[in-house]
This record gives structure tokens, C-alpha cells and sequence, in this order.
């Protein structure tokens, strides 16, 4: 039986995992901490480690793995940005998710925007308070506005047919344009220039990362709504707290922030936060924060666990090779030599 230690375990995680393990005879240890230099000595005994976004597996972790006999890291995301693919090479394979449900972290990025922009969370409050007053309440219609969506793999293209569907003209960015989509593709500059609301939909990358700066934020048009549901990283948290008071940034909808991985997906409401900037941006106004929950759908989590059993199998059972693998070797880290006919190494 392979033996897996699942690393920042929650209740809701729990069971699909089961489910799915019992089915086809993985067996899951199941640790609420997450996997940091610490904590890595918890897998000895198992073949894999299972880890999610917020779990640290640099290089010394990799290297500690290695060292107890650990043959693959198993991803049960699509981004990988908090795993040093480059030392894992050589040494232990690592494999993701790339896609379980678009839908779901772009109906979230949806949901939202349209919270924000019609004001429906501080309605809800008042109402509950018997404040019937719309003072306060004024929205703005999507219909005829401009959306720039950087980025337009399977979650941005999903989320682009759901503007649509609210009359919203569409622009892009993205360095690997999909040619045959229909989409208006555009600079960078140009969409900052142009968009009402600005969504982000692409990967954490050296590139990518704080694509929303404060250079990016003078391009942008007064007012302008961002919404972040990929990766904390892709926004420079300071200079969006400056676009806000400044009141160049009319609204921001974060389901991620950069520095979340010691805050959120805990219970914190009895502790006084130390993050300064995530405390000022929650009590701004015109700022919704979820704490990455834009997965959490019952289909995406069912679909993360067969996905992440499968590649397991798939490994084990078919000489190392799987189709989901994250290999550095080639330089294009998804989409390996060979069409995974062979080992990354």
C-alpha cells in the first residue's frame, strides 16, 4: 500500500481523500501542520508527501525528504510556487493539479466583484439590523464597462465568458495568447489604460510576480476595481493600500494576499493580527478579502482528490511517469519533453 503523509489537513479535505484512497488502496496520514523544515521529519515511514499551497518546500525541505526516503511531492493544486522545483530535481519528482475547477475560482472572482460593486455584503449587515436605508448602496451596472483579465488559461477564459454574459467588453493580457478564442488581446500598459476592472487569472511566476504595482497602478483609470483570485503575490499589498487612500483604486476584491500563509485557512478571530497591512486593508471600505477559498466547491474538491490519487498511481504504477509532473529539465516546467513518455529524470 503507498503510504502518503498529507500535510495542512482540513476537515473538508478529508473526505474526498478517503474516498478516494480506500478505492484504490492509498493511505493517507493525515497532519494538521504544514510542511516546513520542522515538521518535514513527520513523513518518515511514507513514500509521498501531499502538500497544498501554503505548505514550504524549499530546498532544505526537499533535501530533508530526500534524505527519509520520500519519492514524490504531490501537489494537491495547480500552482506551484511554494515548491523549489529546481532542487527537487535529481532527487524527488513533483506532480500538481492543474485544473480541477476552473469554474469555481472564476464564479468566485465573479461573485465577488458583484459583492463589491452593488454593496451587497454591507447591505446584508444592515439588514440584519433592520437598516432598511440605501444611502451608501450605489453601484455602478457592468454592462458596457471594460474588463482587462491577465491572464487567459481555463480559469481567465471562463471568466471572460461570464463577463461577457453581462455585456462587459473583454480585453487581455497574456504571453501566450490563445489564438482561436476571440479574445482582444492587448499590452499590458494598454489594458491598465483601459479597464474599469482589472482581473487577475495567471501564475505566480519571477514574471508575473507584483504585476500590479505602483507603476501599475498610475496607468490605470480612477476608480478601477481589481479583483485577485490567483496567487497573493501578483499584487504589491503596499502600493495597493496607497491606490485605495489615494482613491485611484476604487475597490479591491482579494481572495489571496502575499503574505497569507501563516494566516489564512486558521481560526484567528480571538488573536489580535500582526499583519498590519492585511488589518488595513480589511478595514477599508471598498475591500472584500475571502481567505482562498475560491476552490472550495464540493465538485473541485472531488476533483482534487481523484486527480491527486491518480497522479500517485500513475506514478508508482507506470515506471515514474505521469502526465501531471512538474519537471525543471526541460525549461518549460509543465509541459515536459516527450509528452511524458519518458522520466523527467
Amino acid at each position: 500500500m503507498i503510504k502518503v503523509a498529507f500535510y495542512d489537513a482540513k476537515a473538508y479535505d478529508k473526505p474526498s481523500f478517503e474516498h478516494y484512497g480506500e478505492m484504490f488502496g492509498v493511505q493517507f496520514k493525515y497532519l494538521e501542520t504544514k510542511l516546513c523544515e520542522d515538521t518535514a521529519d513527520l513523513a518518515k515511514g511514507c513514500d509521498v508527501v501531499c502538500v497544498f499551497v501554503n505548505d514550504t518546500v524549499n530546498s532544505a525541505v526537499i533535501d530533508h525528504l530526500y534524505k527519509i526516503g520520500i519519492k514524490l511531492i504531490a501537489l494537491r493544486s495547480a500552482g506551484y510556487n511554494n515548491v523549489d522545483v529546481k532542487a527537487a530535481f535529481g532527487k524527488i519528482h513533483v506532480v500538481h493539479v492543474p485544473a480541477y475547477s476552473p469554474y469555481a475560482v472564476a464564479e468566485h472572482a465573479m461573485a465577488l466583484l458583484l459583492t463589491s460593486v452593488r454593496r451587497i455584503h454591507k447591505a446584508y449587515i444592515r439588514t440584519r439590523e433592520f437598516n432598511f436605508s440605501l444611502n451608501g448602496l450605489t453601484g455602478f451596472d457592468f454592462h458596457g464597462k471594460t474588463v482587462g483579465v491577465i491572464g487567459t488559461g481555463k480559469i481567465g477564459r471562463i471568466f471572460i465568458g461570464i463577463c461577457r454574459g453581462f455585456g462587459m467588453r473583454v480585453i487581455a493580457y497574456d504571453p501566450y495568447p490563445a489564438e482561436e478564442a476571440g479574445i482582444e488581446y492587448t499590452s499590458l500598459d494598454d489594458l491598465f489604460a483601459k479597464s474599469d476592472i482589472i482581473s487577475l487569472h495567471c501564475p505566480l511566476s519571477d514574471s508575473t510576480f507584483h504585476t500590479i504595482n505602483a507603476d501599475a497602478i498610475s496607468k490605470m483609470k480612477k476608480g478601477v476595481v481589481i479583483v485577485n483570485t490567483s496567487r497573493g503575490g501578483l499584487i504589491d499589498a503596499e502600493a495597493l493600500l496607497d491606490g485605495i487612500k489615494s482613491r485611484k483604486i476604487g475597490a479591491a476584491c482579494l481572495d489571496v494576499y502575499e503574505e497569507e500563509a501563516d494566516i489564512f485557512f486558521e481560526d484567528r478571530s480571538g488573536h489580535i493580527l500582526d499583519d498590519d497591512l492585511l488589518s488595513r486593508l480589511i478595514s477599508m471600505p471598498n475591500v472584500i478579502v475571502t481567505s482562498h477559498q475560491a476552490f472550495l466547491t464540493e465538485e473541485a474538491l472531488s476533483n482534487i482528490a481523484e486527480t491527486t490519487v491518480n497522479n500517485i498511481l500513475s506514478f508508482f504504477n507506470n515506471d515514474g511517469i505521469c502526465d501531471n509532473e512538474l519537471c525543471y529539465r526541460c525549461g518549460n516546467i509543465e509541459r515536459c519533453r516527450g509528452n511524458r513518455k519518458e522520466k523527467c529524470f
